[in-house]
């Protein structure tokens, strides 16, 4: 069994026949387009998924800030004034 990450779920069949009201009905909520009831994608709208992306962006941001962290031993005092 396959888990579905989100409240709201399709089949393929319903969703080919209208999306944009499919789109319309689930406001900002994703939802799960299921081929033979397995999830065969999410649908959400720009918002919700720049929202994704713009997590994914400050995952990154944190892991180089750990690492860097990690490395400040190895750091140069700068007079921002020199530079």
């Amino acid at each position: 069994m396959d888990t579905i990450y989100a409240d709201l779920s399709i089949s393929m069949s319903e969703f080919k026949k209208n999306p944009a009201q499919v789109l319309r009905s689930a406001g900002e909520k994703p939802v799960a387009v299921l081929n033979h009831n397995k999830p065969a994608f999410y649908m959400v709208t720009p918002k919700v998924f720049e929202v994704f992306v713009e997590s994914l962006i400050d995952r990154d941001l944190t892991e180089i800030v750990r690492h860097r962290l990690l490395q400040k031993n190895q750091a140069v005092e700068v007079d921002i004034d020199s530079v």
